[in-house]
């Protein structure tokens, strides 16, 4: 089993960033922990600048409106995590460029969106991996209230904050514990 995520170090004393590669294969752990996990249902691609990502799970259920996921992916360390975004698969964008540039800033390994996109000749090239259901060239423009952290279920998964997401070309999984 090998493992290919890329990891970015500042930039120290004028240095280039330095780039590590892990390469890991869903179909592997699922071969090697099917009693461990669980498996996404079908639908989602990766519009993203990175093929794969793992981390710890933020979870955050929005209504249509994205501000509350601006605020996470502005503000709050990313390091390690993979946000989960439950949008009941409402027909409007919540992350385009603007959202992927604060991941990137924040250094969240990935998004996965119960939901739409947008900007995604701008995004593709942007070192986050971003699962979604498809694109959507509208966001929704009334706020509302999300909330941060709680429990989320989607596509035969429970997300629970906290737990471990796995993605690549071949799917997305979640288990409680790191593998």
């Amino acid at each position: 089993m090998a493992f290919n995520a890329k990891i970015h170090c500042p930039n120290f004393a004028g240095l280039p960033h330095l780039e590590i590669f892990m390469t890991f294969f869903t179909a592997d752990y699922c071969d090697e922990h099917h009693e461990k996990i669980q498996v996404l249902g079908p639908g989602f691609r990766n519009y993203g600048g990175i093929s794969r990502c793992e981390g710890q799970i933020v979870t955050i259920q929005l209504n249509k409106h994205n501000g509350d996921l601006i605020k996470l992916l502005r503000d709050v360390d990313g390091t390690g995590k993979v946000a989960v975004v439950d949008v009941a698969a409402e027909y409007y964008a919540v992350v385009g460029e603007k959202l992927m540039n604060f991941a990137q800033q924040k250094n969240y390994n990935g998004i996965v969106i119960n939901g739409y996109v947008r900007d995604t000749a701008q995004i593709k090239d942007i070192e986050v991996a971003l699962f979604a259901l498809g694109t959507c060239p509208r966001k929704y423009m009334v706020p509302m209230d999300g909330a941060l952290n709680v429990p989320i279920s989607f596509a035969g998964v429970h997300f629970v904050p906290g737990d471990y997401l796995y993605a690549d070309v071949d799917g997305i999984i979640v288990t409680k514990q790191p593998i």
